[in-house]
């Protein structure tokens, strides 16, 4: 069970630290780089196209502003990439969302909400969890811990 995690600049970093824990804690392996898509777009192909074979299962690509580092990730494998806009300073990461979820027919990426990294750990997860049975057993404790939080969370407010 490995997941890569790439982000277009280390300032995603503090987003992108709530995937990688969550991801952790069920055990994952997880590799955490820096790569842009247009800086070192050379360095990002390279990993990418090589992942399969080392063994990743799925990449979360990380980016804010013009965000293309998922897309690019995405058409250099057939390995999941779930895209993860990071909040910027430009449009409130708008921009970043339009930027990686608006992709062509052909080259998909899942996308998930702007700073949304723990829905990015739990949906690569959930698609792991196809291949890895014991993630699909341990997803759902994870949900029966949430519902249990709510129930509880209710009732000390004094709802039944």
């Amino acid at each position: 069970m490995k997941v890569a995690i790439l982000m277009g600049s280390k300032s995603d970093y503090e987003v992108v630290k709530k995937c990688e824990d969550l991801l952790k804690n069920f055990g994952v392996e997880v590799t955490t780089r820096v790569m842009s898509a247009h800086r070192t777009p050379d360095i990002a192909a390279e990993f990418v196209k090589g992942a399969k074979e080392n063994g990743y299962d799925v990449i979360i690509g990380a980016a804010g502003k013009a965000a293309h580092l998922p897309g690019v990730i995405a058409s250099f494998t057939t390995l999941p990439v779930i895209g993860l806009p990071i909040k910027s300073s430009t449009m409130d990461g708008l921009d970043s969302l339009l930027s990686i979820v608006q992709m062509p027919s052909g080259i998909p990426v899942a996308t998930v909400a702007i700073n949304g990294a723990e829905n990015a750990g739990l949906l690569a997860l959930e698609m792991m969890s196809l291949k890895y049975k014991n993630l699909g057993d341990a997803l759902e404790n994870y949900r029966e811990e949430m519902r249990k939080k709510v129930i509880a969370d209710d009732a000390s407010l004094g709802g039944c």
